[in-house]
């Protein structure tokens, strides 16, 4: 980690000091984030409609949270009730293209964006991308899609929606809730007051008797052959993992807690590693994200990708696909 990034990491999450150094500018984001949204909300400035029902899977702070395993879960559900739902995104992390690009399974990470590509490849929804998510959205509505969820997107409001879902990462919540730069909240806390939906990324709902859902790591697919094996495989065992994401230390707990003595690769989120971090110079196998897999064509029989599922309770799930449906039922 850069000592810019590190310092900032430290301040946002770890009480470190120096923070107040950066409450002007806080306060400049502050007044430009509530007349931006204020203007939405008097229609000064009005948000695009969809001819379908559009969810927004967001959340108040940066880098991440657990968002995009969620879109995916979401999406194979509804196609498992017969819904064709379609997400869009921005395609982080790719070209962000400003037309719409329809992402197939054989589309390069560089283009679509990691996650995009990575739900492309786990769901059987379309997935478009585009820096206008407006355009996006529209055009996969146009394609047949009968509900859109927007991977990311709280922020976008130029974007219309029937349901705004925010999902709040368990470990470090709002961090020490200031707003950019000074803390990790793109809107203050007083933004979840307005939403339809929290959902927790971790094990403790953030609000009494709300939604939760935890990622669940229990397989290794080679990304060679494709042979499936348990993750229990490895335990007792040294391994290189790799994660290239927001909250790559919950990636190593949990290899860990199963018992694999893990020697981190470090990643900056969306981030490509050198050939040489790729495939270090020892026999031991490399296990690596989803998201992080899509980005790499040269992949051999050493690397094992770790595909991550959700697990919610049959309450919390019936909870959270009815609000969904809602739109489209009524």
């Amino acid at each position: 980690m850069k000592p810019l990034s590190r310092w900032l990491y430290s301040v946002w999450y770890e009480n470190g000091s120096g923070g107040w150094l950066l409450w002007p500018l806080e306060a400049l984001f502050r007044t430009v984030a509530a007349v931006r949204r204020g203007l939405y909300s008097v229609r000064l400035l009005r948000a695009g409609q969809v001819n379908v029902p559009v969810v927004v899977v967001g959340n108040i702070a940066v880098g991440g949270g657990g968002k995009t395993p969620l879109v995916g879960w979401i999406a194979s559900e509804l196609v498992a009730r017969g819904v064709k739902p379609a997400i869009v995104s921005r395609g982080y992390g790719g070209e962000e293209p400003q037309h719409p690009l329809s992402v197939i399974p054989e589309t390069p990470a560089k283009i679509a964006g990691d996650e995009a590509l990575m739900l492309a490849q786990a769901t059987n929804a379309p997935v478009v991308v585009c820096r206008d998510r407006l355009a996006a959205a529209r055009a996969a509505a146009n394609a047949g899609a009968q509900i859109v969820i927007s991977d990311d997107g709280l922020q976008h409001y130029a974007l219309g929606r029937a349901l705004e879902i925010v999902v709040i990462d368990a470990d470090r919540q709002h961090g020490n809730a200031h707003c950019l730069p000074a803390g990790p909240l793109r809107e203050p806390v007083g933004r979840l007051d307005s939403v339809d939906l929290i959902v927790t990324a971790g094990k403790v709902p953030y609000e009494p008797d709300g939604l939760s859902y935890r990622l669940s790591l229990e397989t290794a697919i080679n990304a060679r052959n494709s042979t499936t094996v348990a993750l229990d495989r490895f335990s007792g065992q040294s391994v290189h993992a790799l994660a290239g994401i927001a909250h790559p230390q919950r990636f190593f707990t949990t290899l860990e807690e199963k018992g694999i003595h893990v020697i981190p690769v470090a990643a900056a989120d969306h981030e490509r590693v050198s050939a040489s971090d790729l495939n270090p110079d020892d026999a031991l196998p490399l296990l690596m994200t989803e998201k992080d897999a899509v980005k790499y064509t040269e992949l051999g029989e050493r690397h094992w990708i770790v595909p991550a599922s959700v697990v919610m309770s049959d309450k919390d799930r019936e909870k959270l696909l009815g609000n969904i449906l809602s739109p489209i039922d009524s």
